[in-house]
């Protein structure tokens, strides 16, 4: 299938590692100019350099951290200098530290917020008029399938990941018109560098071994394994596509089965 992206311009958030540059890369597979952002100058110039040489599209990066106060004005110049305007923007953010509801103090509450959703929302709204006013915009916000069932020990990421549910909801039913989706991508238990962390954390906290703890998360997924970055990216390329441009205001669960709710 033609997703009929080649040559669209595309900001991934926090894609110097994970999920964010496996969709980094499934776009510019498909002839996208991505522009990458992270911490990590190394890493984001690395990744780029990989993407760069497959030849399929292209891509740029630049150094930034969700947790700036001047995170969306460095994206707006960023944008503007490299991508030369907006046609696709991932919403993706590092999850936060692990602990339970009553390990949540107001500082990191408070800090948390600013990253997972100020930051988010702030810069989604500077970027709309440029969709707007072309007539195409994907916007895509990769959360977590926590936001349907709680999971145990990400009290912060339940909290903050499910303010963006009400959010996406409501913009993607204001921007529609315009032909700007907007749709929420929901990873369950890929494997990436932060579920190997989250094994490590839960196992401390349960006094047993990460293998023990990875065993017991398999058997609660239907699929029997942990999911593959690219098979989330391939779901976030599509949704990201011309042919996905009936769908708009959904939340996709990427997760092998796992949740039990409908």
């Amino acid at each position: 299938m033609d997703l009929g992206i080649s040559g669209k311009r595309a900001l991934v958030l926090a894609s110097s590692r994970g999920l964010g540059f496996g969709i980094a890369k499934a776009l510019a597979d498909e002839g996208a100019h991505v522009l990458l952002c992270g911490r990590s100058a190394d890493k984001l110039k690395a990744n780029a350099d990989a993407i760069n040489a497959e030849g399929r599209g292209k891509a740029d990066w630049v150094e930034a951290d969700l947790s700036d106060s001047d995170f969306v004005d460095t994206m707006l110049a960023a944008v503007h200098h490299k991508l030369g305007g907006i046609d696709i923007l991932v919403n993706n953010t590092g999850g936060p530290t692990p602990g339970t509801a009553e390990e949540m103090t107001a500082e990191k509450l408070y800090n948390f917020f600013q990253s997972m959703v100020v930051r988010v929302i702030t810069l989604t709204n500077a970027l709309l008029p440029l969709m707007q006013t072309q007539g195409f915009g994907r916007i895509l916000t990769v959360a977590s399938s926590g936001v349907f069932e709680p999971i145990p020990n990400l009290a912060l990421s339940n909290t903050l990941r499910a303010a963006l549910v009400g959010w996406n909801k409501t913009l993607s039913s204001e921007v529609a018109s315009y032909g700007v989706t907007a749709n929420m991508l929901l990873p369950g238990r890929i494997h990436t560098d932060r579920i190997d962390e989250l094994d490590a954390a839960n196992a401390q906290k349960a006094g047993k071994t990460v293998d023990e703890v990875r065993a017991a998360s398999l058997k609660s997924i239907p699929a029997g394994r942990l999911g593959k970055v690219e098979e989330f990216a391939a779901a976030a390329a599509f949704l990201c596509s011309v042919p996905a441009s009936y769908i708009t205001g959904t939340m996709m669960r990427v997760d092998g089965g796992a949740a039990k709710s409908i």
